[in-house]
């Protein structure tokens, strides 16, 4: 009986060998990786150091910054370091801080403290705003329908308009099914996101696949996989599955401005994969919609777009994704309570259910 229970006690002797031996290589890195991480003071030099090295680090878009207008990080560095005296008060560092991030020329950039928030606002503001309420309820009126944040009625000349101020919710096939239920007898639909800045990337595909009928690719998305600027992974292809709903098989036009963001500017890039889509309006605000954050030293939190997506042209969709017709709401438009964007969009699509 011993000598038969001996090859198993060996055996299971062996197991406990190997196991203490990964125990200890998992230490081993562990422990490696505490040595080698960089640490930070909690004063304002450190602060500053640490938020610059976050950027260079894990921000995504550095390398495309520096082909489209030559930001060298680098010397964003040596610029805004000798700015830095242990002297200074909280809120003068933070606005040398703010002023290094503007550097980045991306609004979906953002450092916050307990007294401000720093933020590169021409990102929007040497925009159009485009979008008025009190104009769109001339043609939402008091009857429109309503389900999971989606406003909903057809218009007077038979076409369909939805209004989706946000991804905020989770959208169920239950919702968009009966939207579309009701639309169905319109000739062409209008799909306005103007406004929206983003939500649920799930809910933004969920929408945006009630607009095909097979498998589609909407995009591609990579991955940061070190801490140089060019470390990414190879890009994937974001596949859109039609809806087990009903799907809109006429016309759409989206309607957008430069107030979509994260989530709204996916959205804005799954319909430019649809054959039935046209997007009318200006300039989306970007944003990839998955953000990254992070923490200094004294608290302050810094805020970012996490990877790279790109259009089914690989084109990057961070800044924003241009329309396929540009227009914007006029001036006399804008005092007569007139939306152009609207009524260019119904002159089309009347034009094209005739």
């Amino acid at each position: 009986m011993k000598d038969k229970a001996r090859p198993t006690h060996y055996f299971l002797h062996g197991i406990r060998r190997a196991l203490e031996g990964l125990l200890l290589c998992a230490f081993t890195v562990t422990l490696s990786n505490c040595v080698t991480e960089d640490t930070f003071d909690n004063n304002n030099k450190g602060n500053f150091e640490a938020l610059w090295r976050i950027i260079d680090e894990h921000y995504c878009f550095l390398d495309d910054k520096n082909k489209t207008y030559g930001l060298d990080w680098d010397a964003i560095h040596a610029q805004y370091s000798n700015r830095i005296t242990e002297s200074m008060k909280p809120e003068q560092l933070f606005e040398v801080c703010g002023d290094m991030l503007r550097e980045l020329q991306d609004g979906h950039v953002n450092l916050t403290a307990s007294f401000n928030t720093a933020r590169y606002w021409d990102w929007f503001e040497r925009y159009p705003v485009n979008f008025s309420d009190s104009i769109q309820r001339k043609y939402l009126g008091t009857d429109y329908l309503y389900t999971q944040g989606i406003k909903y009625k057809i218009l007077p000349c038979n076409i369909g308009y939805v209004y989706c101020p946000s991804f905020e919710y989770s959208f169920g096939s239950g919702n968009l099914s009966a939207i579309f239920s009701h639309l169905a007898v319109c000739t062409g639909l209008i799909l306005d996101i103007r406004n929206n800045s983003g939500g649920q990337l799930t809910s933004a595909q969920a929408l945006a696949e009630c607009f095909i009928n097979e498998k589609t690719t909407g995009g591609y998305i990579c991955h940061k996989t070190g801490k140089g600027h060019s470390s990414f992974s190879s890009p994937e292809a974001i596949t859109l599955t039609p809806a087990e709903g009903i799907r809109w098989q006429k016309p759409v036009i989206v309607l957008t401005n430069r107030n979509c963001y994260s989530a709204a500017n996916t959205f804005v890039m799954y319909m430019k994969a649809c054959t039935n889509a046209t997007i009318l309006g200006a300039r989306t605000g970007g944003g990839c919609g998955m953000p990254f954050n992070s923490e200094l030293p004294n608290g302050w939190l810094v805020r970012f777009s996490a990877v790279p997506m790109y259009d089914i042209n690989m084109q990057l969709t961070e800044s924003g994704i241009d329309p396929d017709i540009h227009v914007d709401i006029t001036t006399s438009d804008w005092q007569n309570s007139t939306d152009t964007m609207i009524e260019e969009a119904i002159k089309r699509l009347t034009a094209t259910g005739q």
